[in-house]
């Protein structure tokens, strides 16, 4: 069997954190055995990173969320660079725009993805990016950015014009169980244009679980499968070969040792 990488999961969410070690096996046992937890504050930073350290698979990205922008000063950022130094630490994020909540204002938003772009430069990792309701500014920031060793918009939720600008500019795309939701036709046609070498699978989990098992909550790396299978039909591919060829992306992308 073919193994998967869940590349965007949230371990340290609850109810999550409390079953760490089901979750896992039930990973395996799906088929899902290489997991990388993402951290969304300093404190949860931390968090992944500890967890990461217990399981083999299993690497962490560290960043602060746009909606927390407004918390971020210099103290943090030197402190979120700290943590980034740790061995199991594959990218920084997520990070970037969301101008749905605006919980925190653009210019801080702005201000701090730009910081977590700069220091992901200095660390040579690269960069985990969030952006929702803001796709020109999020593009507008990264042209004016030091050169990165690699991007990945998580849970894409752009169109297919938008995907082929985020390819253009050498970035990766990655998909969530939304792709395989009935009213998520723009999702399902931005991945007809991603090619694998460029693609990657995640849940972002605890949340969206992907059909048949979208009422099912918490959502958890074990249903990616259903996520990975879609994506193979609507790219005409078989299972095997699908998984195959963006698990090898995966590893590229995150530096990883590639598996057997």
């Amino acid at each position: 069997m073919v193994e998967l990488i869940d590349t965007h999961c949230h371990l340290t969410f609850e109810p999550l954190a409390d079953d760490v070690a089901g979750v896992v096996d039930r990973s395996r046992d799906a088929g899902v055995s290489g997991w990388i937890t993402v951290g969304t504050s300093i404190e949860d930073s931390r968090r992944v990173v500890a967890l990461a350290e217990q399981y083999e698979g299993m690497y962490a990205s560290v960043g602060v969320h746009p909606h927390d922008a407004r918390l971020v000063d210099e103290a943090m950022l030197a402190e979120l660079e700290t943590v980034a130094r740790a061995g199991k630490v594959v990218a920084i994020g997520e990070t970037g725009l969301d101008y749905h909540y605006n919980f925190s204002t653009p210019d801080e938003q702005k201000q701090v993805f730009a910081a977590h772009l700069e220091l992901a430069a200095r660390l040579d990792l690269p960069v985990v990016i969030h952006s929702r309701e803001a796709f020109d500014d999020t593009m507008a920031i990264l042209d004016r950015a030091s050169a990165l060793k690699g991007v990945v918009f998580h849970c894409f939720g752009g169109t297919a014009e938008q995907a082929h600008l985020v390819l253009e500019r050498g970035c990766f795309v990655s998909f969530t169980g939304v792709v395989t939701f009935k009213n998520a036709q723009k999702a399902r046609e931005a991945a007809k244009v991603v090619p694998l070498d460029r693609l990657m699978v995640e849940t972002d989990c605890p949340y969206m679980s992907p059909e048949p098992v979208r009422r099912q909550k918490p959502n958890e790396p074990a249903l990616m499968t259903h996520t990975a299978g879609f994506l193979a039909a609507l790219k005409g591919r078989n299972p095997e070969d699908f998984a195959r060829e963006t698990t090898r992306t995966a590893e590229t992308f995150f530096s990883l040792e590639p598996s057997d």
